[in-house]
């Protein structure tokens, strides 16, 4: 099993954040976790990476349940794509420089990289269309290098689980189809590790994710296989308003029904 929640209930100052969450990800499916903004998304991340402690209930990611192994080791096989992390890093290194602080995920880089590191950083970056970049400080990169970059900092350990949280956030059409063809691609990679993808646009769900869990005010509101979860009558309920929801060249397109 990747992820295993069980009876997750979360409170932060009265307020009730996430509730009887049961989510299980077992190995070869690839999820895409849908929902609104405000719908309890970061929280449920923060919790599979040992961020946040839930209220009650039991966590275990890669086979290890929380409280029985060293969490700081855990997230060396988790990579974790997101925009709070693009605010973290310092915009002055090198695009590799990123890309290498990815074997310890520090922020960073703490000791001299070997030859066959260096490389390896190097190889990540030229899977992701970046390799011209190595050497081009972080914050002249514009906002889909900046990811594409991260999504190799994050392959740089091997990880076992890919998170990707809203990673085409500020993307524009054309760069928002480039880095989801870049993922099409990792996930056909031999070794490619389990991915979660997070947003709150039906259209970036490729192909290649077999399952989708809907989350709506904390709560799972829907889960299961891709095909079994988005039809027109569970995002219609979803989203509380009529929808219109049509599959072409594998991907789904929703829009809002106009009144009659």
């Amino acid at each position: 099993m990747i992820i295993d929640l069980q009876h997750i209930h979360w409170e932060r100052e009265e307020r009730t954040i996430l509730q009887q969450i049961h989510w299980q990800v077992k190995e070869g499916e690839h999820w895409c976790l849908l929902g609104l903004n405000g719908s309890g998304k970061t929280s449920l991340l923060n919790m599979v990476n040992g961020y946040q402690w839930p209220t009650s209930g039991k966590i275990s990611v890669l086979g290890h349940e929380f409280g029985t192994y060293d969490l700081r080791e855990l997230r060396k096989e988790i990579g974790w794509v997101s925009t709070s992390m693009q605010q973290r890093l310092y915009g002055s290194d090198m695009a590799v420089d990123i890309v290498l602080s990815g074997r310890d995920a520090s922020i960073g880089i703490y000791d001299t990289p070997t030859a066959d590191e260096r490389d390896a950083a190097l190889k990540w970056l030229s899977s992701m269309g970046c390799e011209h970049l190595a050497k081009s400080p972080y914050r002249t990169l514009s906002q889909g290098e900046k990811q594409r970059v991260l999504i190799a900092r994050a392959l740089m350990n091997k990880p076992k689980l890919l998170i990707l949280d809203e990673p085409c956030t500020g993307l524009d059409l054309l760069a928002r189809e480039q880095l989801l063809n870049m993922i099409t691609e990792l996930r056909g990679q031999e070794q490619c590790p389990t991915l979660i993808y997070v947003t709150h646009h039906v259209e970036e769900i490729l192909p290649c994710f077999t399952h989708t869990l809907l989350l709506k005010d904390g709560k799972i509101f829907a889960s299961g296989t891709t095909e079994e979860v988005l039809t027109q009558h569970t995002m219609s309920s979803f989203y509380e308003v009529p929808i219109h929801l049509e599959k072409e060249n594998e991907r789904y397109w929703l829009t809002i029904k106009k009144p009659s």
